[in-house]
């Protein structure tokens, strides 16, 4: 799903992000003098920009925004940056300080930061034009006037960062959605266009299930059909309407920086303030019972399906068969140290390391060991929409009451459906409650551990 130039992307937002905040705080000590509290103007201004961005969503630019859509967010964040900034001055009684040293800091960071703004801008589109590794492979399922215009646009709009690589006749003698989906799979393609005009109803659902099992951008060339009455997105390549089935919060290079950010404290947190002095006794109670390691690794499956070794304190016997058989009620294996340390979630902590380096988040849906992977891919539709986002150490699903010992095809069943829930309605509100509700379990015990 996210190939290298989402990557890429991910990769300058917040180097954007952080340079931009430097700016109006050094300029504001550089330009602006006479202050009674500086430190008070500096806190001020930071936080009231990043919550102007994320009104504006400043920094929420895509590879086929147009240069009026970056212009009109620019005004809208200068506009209320320069409301809020003349507003500290009566409201924290600054009167010492002239209006005019306030309109020149404005005036200078509003140039600076314009100049870099559409520099980021016209280096990302010749960046695009030049490395084809970091385009996204497309397919178009139709042969119409629109889907014509449409591979017109990724032929001759480099910039955008698509590489047409098929297009797909559904009048063609022989057409056959299977093997669309066989080249698709074969030649690694990111993202499926389909002209919902030339489908039937039956089409776009099995579409719609091959690409959210497969991890695969679905989009579509609109006309009348009921698809319409699904929660869908607009978005324009050039002047052609296009339609997004889903629009997933965390595709949004703010909310993926903002996730990753609050990762990062929070597992610092927890590593610093509580790992550096449970962990020596944790592993003393572990060995005192059982000889072996003290933490137990595992591969499981993470963003984009890609695997990674999961790590937790070990709670179970030596050769104990981890790797092949899930952990059921009264598990034999189990040790009695294992127990407390399951019951009370203690032997999750280690994933804040996972956290630290990246694999996991503090939230999302939980990661299953490869073999199950592969069995509820095979039971549960939309299974592999969970591998959208990073698996987390808690999720939704896991305070709602699903957590431990799959018994039946329901009980996964309605584990996904809180994933998928929480991947399509992620917010960072959200992950509070959720950590909120996990930590009182943890404290009164999870009748669910086993």
């Amino acid at each position: 799903m996210f190939n290298k130039q989402n990557n890429f992307i991910s990769f300058l937002t917040p180097i954007i992000y952080l340079v931009d905040i430097l700016i109006i705080n050094f300029f504001a000590k550089l330009v602006i003098t006479n202050f009674q509290k500086p430190f008070l103007f500096n806190i001020y201004i930071t936080i009231c920009w990043i919550l102007i961005s994320i009104i504006t969503k400043f920094y929420s630019i895509y590879r086929f925004s147009k240069i009026t859509y970056i212009l009109k967010n620019f005004i809208k964040q200068f506009s209320l940056f320069f409301l809020i900034l003349f507003a500290f001055l009566g409201f924290f009684k600054q009167l010492n300080i002239s209006r005019l040293f306030f309109l020149k800091y404005y005036l200078i960071v509003t140039i600076i930061i314009f100049l870099l703004k559409f520099g980021k801008y016209i280096l990302l589109l010749k960046f695009r034009k030049i490395f084809k590794d970091y385009k996204s492979k497309v397919v178009v399922i139709g042969k119409n006037k629109k889907t014509s215009q449409l591979i017109n646009v990724f032929n001759i709009r480099p910039e955008y960062g698509y590489n047409f690589v098929k297009g797909f006749d559904t009048k063609e003698k022989g057409f056959n959605l299977k093997n669309v989906y066989n080249y698709i799979l074969n030649n690694n393609v990111n993202e499926i266009y389909c002209s919902v005009s030339e489908l039937k109803n039956s089409e776009l659902n099995e579409i719609i299930n091959f690409a959210d099992n497969n991890i695969k951008l679905l989009k579509f060339i609109p006309d009348n059909k009921n698809i319409f009455s699904k929660k869908l997105k607009f978005e324009y390549y050039d002047y052609i309407p296009v339609l997004s089935l889903r629009d997933i919060p965390l595709h949004s290079s703010l909310n993926s920086v903002l996730k990753r950010f609050f990762d990062i404290i929070f597992s610092i947190f927890v590593i610093i303030g509580l790992l550096s002095w449970l962990t020596p006794i944790i592993a003393l109670i572990i060995r005192l019972e059982s000889k072996g390691p003290i933490f137990f690794r595992q591969l499981r499956n993470g963003i984009d399906n890609k695997e990674f070794y999961c790590y937790k304190f070990r709670s179970m016997g030596l050769d104990n068969g981890g790797d092949r058989f899930q952990t059921v009620k009264n598990d034999m294996r189990v040790t009695k140290v294992g127990k407390f340390i399951r019951r009370t979630s203690i032997d999750e902590l280690p994933q804040f390391y996972n956290v630290l380096f990246g694999n996991m988040s503090v939230v999302g849906p939980r990661p299953h060991m490869l073999k199950l992977s592969l069995e509820y891919e095979a039971i549960v539709d939309k299974y592999m929409l969970r591998q959208f986002v990073k698996p987390g150490i808690t999720g939704l699903a896991q305070v709602r009451g699903y957590r431990g010992e799959i018994e039946e095809d329901s009980d996964i069943i309605n584990r996904v459906k809180f994933d998928i829930f929480y991947v399509e309605n992620w917010s960072l509100i959200l992950d509070l409650k959720i950590i909120l509700q996990t930590i009182i379990k943890a404290i009164n015990g999870d009748e669910n551990a086993i």
